[in-house]
């Protein structure tokens, strides 16, 4: 039956995928892709990798999709026609495809425990987690603490990323002052107007909200963390902003706050490195941190994991009103 399943899911996902080259359309092309992100995640949850699911749920359909339409609005509809190396570009896929396919072949059977990944570092990673870290999660483990230095990488490589994407699109406008500060919010910003999707999303954004908190703080015993975490908490103040306009949003969360997240989550996570270090153990070796090893490494994976979600919040946010912005700005 799983079998079954996951063919029909794999047949929707090629599908999909060939919908979005053939459509010309856009905005239709930014839904199939949410689509396809959907079916991404389904997938990585029948392979058994759920926090993968759950980014890819939160990132690839959600979010990424609120940033595709906003940058749909600085540009034009449908696509440009007209290229004439559409031949080569066939070859090109073709031979891609083939390659791959063909190096498909020397790969072992999945779940093949004789396969070299399960004869590597997997059982060691397997069998050193109880005694070392003591938390059922292997996946948060290997992330936070003996894989501490890669996440680290991570999290300045997403802050790097924010960066570069608010210089591309440019300073925001300057906050209102004076009396257009205080004015009332116009009911035609966001989706103030239309009752269902603001009834639905008032019931959703709560629920959001608290299966992000769940997700940050129970990654130690479950699929979540604060990549996670930072996604889902970043998707319900997006959703708020689509509802109620951006300035009501910024109201409640001001672009110094999210500058402040942005730069404090990366620093909190450097900063657990360097307190590891004064304490006389090696960079983000958390054992230090209290006198029993095994509660210096939750106190350790805590700290960080607050920092990730922290600096992924706070990107996502900023790109996100730096497009609204841009998209207010083109229109006035």
């Amino acid at each position: 039956m799983t079998f079954l399943f996951s063919a029909f899911v794999l047949t929707l996902l090629v599908v999909t995928a060939l919908a979005i080259v053939r459509t010309g359309n856009l905005f239709v092309a930014i839904m199939l892709t949410g689509i396809f992100s959907l079916l991404m995640a389904v997938i990585f949850f029948l392979l058994d990798a759920p926090d993968v699911a759950l980014t890819e749920a939160t990132i690839g359909a959600g979010i990424s999709t609120v940033l595709f339409l906003g940058a749909l609005a600085l540009t034009g509809e449908h696509e440009r026609t007209g290229s004439t190396n559409r031949p080569l570009a066939l070859v090109v896929v073709i031979a891609t495809a083939l390659i791959v396919i063909y190096a498909t072949f020397d790969k072992p059977r999945f779940g093949d425990p004789q396969a070299p990944v399960q004869q590597h570092v997997a059982p060691w990673y397997l069998e050193h987690t109880p005694e070392s870290i003591d938390i059922p999660n292997s996946v948060t483990a290997v992330l936070g603490s003996f894989r501490g230095y890669d996440t680290l990488g991570e999290v300045f490589v997403v802050f790097t990323a924010g960066i570069g994407v608010l210089i591309l699109l440019g300073s925001a406008p300057a906050m209102r002052s004076g009396k257009d500060r205080t004015r009332p919010v116009r009911s035609s910003e966001g989706l103030r107007h239309y009752l269902i999707p603001r009834v639905v999303g008032r019931f959703l954004i709560p629920v959001i909200l608290l299966f992000g908190l769940y997700v940050q703080f129970h990654g130690d015993y479950g699929p979540g963390g604060g990549f996670q975490a930072g996604a889902l908490i970043a998707a319900a103040f997006i959703l708020y902003a689509l509802l109620e306009g951006k300035e009501q949003a910024l109201a409640v969360l001001p672009r110094q706050v999210l500058t402040a997240l942005m730069v404090g989550g990366a620093l909190l996570y450097g900063g657990v490195g360097v307190a590891s270090m004064l304490l006389g153990g090696n960079f983000l070796d958390y054992s230090v941190l209290t006198s029993n090893p095994i509660t210096g490494q939750h106190i350790g994976l805590l700290l960080i994991e607050v920092g990730v979600g922290a600096t992924v919040m706070g990107v996502l946010l900023s790109v996100f009103h730096a497009f609204a912005a841009r998209g207010g700005h083109e229109k006035c």
